[in-house]
């Protein structure tokens, strides 16, 4: 089994970046591994800790229409060079949290989607270099308000709402060629979609290598990759997984979005309390920035 490197808080709130061992207890790290971090004198069990998305990214860089099959049951062209948008980094949200349905939408969207951890700074890289940018490979629901898409002519709020972008559940260092990507809707057996990594228009050093000529990526920022075709509506109380083979199953229940003065399990909180990942803060710790 290929080594998982998880994001994770203790019973106490503090957050480790670790080593996932095979019975679920977490050797702790000193600092993210991108940033060189070595075991540390801690080990947790399963019981001490809750898994995180494993990566805390200052920027979530995120390609469209980078399935044919995608592409054409979107009703528009592959396009000629990679389609780039911005997911907030306030959209990260971890494996077994809710995903937040927002009373401003009627049409919800999953889309499951391979992710790119990037390990090194990157900026005017080559395809060639930007191979070596990459630290490890995750997944992603690239969750998406698909009416607002429509009717704002861009992208930035039907992408952009708190809990749109689950991450997870850990980190992987390789893939297996033509890993395959399935997503599915409750419990069923049938996914929605299903395609083979090898089955993207631009591969993942391309682009990298488009997104480094026009932003900075830093250690720990997440590229993903685009979804393939089978996109579809969800619901409240609809759980989604994301399979990709090599990496593992990405889980998420789809919630009502809650306002600030809402009660959630009994208590005043705001979304960013109810596992919305707890940014900038924590991110400029954990990344040593």
């Amino acid at each position: 089994m290929a080594q998982r490197y998880v994001r994770i808080q203790t019973q106490a709130g503090h957050l480790h970046y670790g080593l996932l061992e095979v019975d679920r207890c977490v050797q702790v790290l000193d600092a993210p591994p991108w940033l060189g971090g070595q075991p540390a004198n801690l080990v947790l069990p399963q019981t001490d800790y809750r898994l995180m998305a494993p990566c805390a990214p200052s920027k979530i860089v995120a390609v469209g229409k980078n399935y044919r099959k995608h592409a054409a049951e979107m009703k528009s062209q592959v396009p000629a060079e990679p389609l780039l948008f911005i997911k907030p980094s306030t959209t990260v949200t971890a494996t077994q949290s809710p995903v937040f349905y927002p009373s401003q939408s009627q049409r919800v969207d999953y889309e499951g989607e391979l992710a790119i951890v990037i390990g090194d700074r990157c900026t005017d890289c080559s395809p060639e270099a930007a191979l070596g940018k990459i630290w490890g490979y995750t997944i992603a629901n690239d969750v998406t308000a698909r009416d607002l898409q429509r009717s704002d002519h861009q992208w930035t709020r039907a992408k952009g709402f708190d809990t749109f972008c689950p991450l997870g559940p850990w980190i992987v260092r390789e893939l297996p060629a033509g890993a395959r990507l399935e997503t599915f809707v409750n419990d069923t057996s049938t996914p929605v979609q299903s395609a083979s990594t090898e089955d993207m228009v631009f591969t993942p050093d391309v682009l990298i290598a488009y997104i480094s000529q026009a932003m900075t990526l830093l250690p720990g920022d997440v590229v993903l990759t685009g979804t393939p075709e089978g996109v579809g509506p969800v619901q409240v109380g609809d759980r989604i997984q994301i399979t990709i083979e090599g990496i593992g199953t990405l889980e998420n229940t789809i919630a009502p979005r809650h306002r600030p003065t809402d009660k959630w399990q009994g208590n005043e909180v705001s979304e960013a309390d109810a596992d919305v990942e707890d940014l900038p803060e924590k991110t400029a710790k954990l990344q040593g920035t």
